[in-house]
């Protein structure tokens, strides 16, 4: 029988969701749950690209990262290195969760996890006024601060009454 394929594209709330703090144990929580409703397309025949966003985590890392350089003084990393460092977590996850998950249900498939990088055009219009967020959601205050203290751009978030996103 020919393979069929699925694309399927988790969101980074998904993965980490807006009402927890982002331990591992909730992420690989989330992403079991949602790999568990994959099952049966694999079952049906599809061979699967399962692709992520990593807002949420490059939020956090970038805290992280902001208290090494405050506490330790240790260098900062660019924001492409954050992005590459939540694809191999995020990757791993994922590929750990799914390859436990096809022994569980006796299934048996290769499963293969990348970072990519992406091509951006300095130039292009849409790097003037961006619209996906990066992180969590800030009061008002806690974004001036962070904005007075980082220079850290945050735009309103209308999801969130009173809310603000970098």
């Amino acid at each position: 029988m020919d393979k069929k394929l699925a694309v399927v594209a988790l969101g980074g709330n998904a993965i980490l969701r807006g009402d927890q703090k982002g331990t591992m144990a909730e992420q690989n929580q989330n992403i079991r749950e949602t790999l568990e409703n994959l099952i049966y397309l694999i079952r049906d025949g599809y061979n699967l690209i399962i692709t992520h966003g990593n807002g949420p985590q490059v939020g956090n890392i970038l805290l992280s990262d902001d208290a090494g350089v405050k506490m330790y003084g240790l260098p900062p990393m660019s924001l492409d290195m954050c992005v590459a460092y939540s694809q191999g977590q995020i990757g791993y996850m994922i590929e750990r969760n799914l390859r436990n998950i096809l022994k569980e249900h006796d299934l048996s498939r290769h499963v293969v996890s990348m970072i990519s990088q992406v091509v951006v055009d300095q130039h292009d219009p849409a790097l003037q006024n961006p619209t996906k967020r990066v992180g969590k959601i800030y009061t008002k205050e806690e974004a001036d601060r962070l904005q007075a203290e980082h220079g850290w751009v945050f735009k309103e978030e209308i999801k969130v009454d009173g809310g603000a996103a970098c």
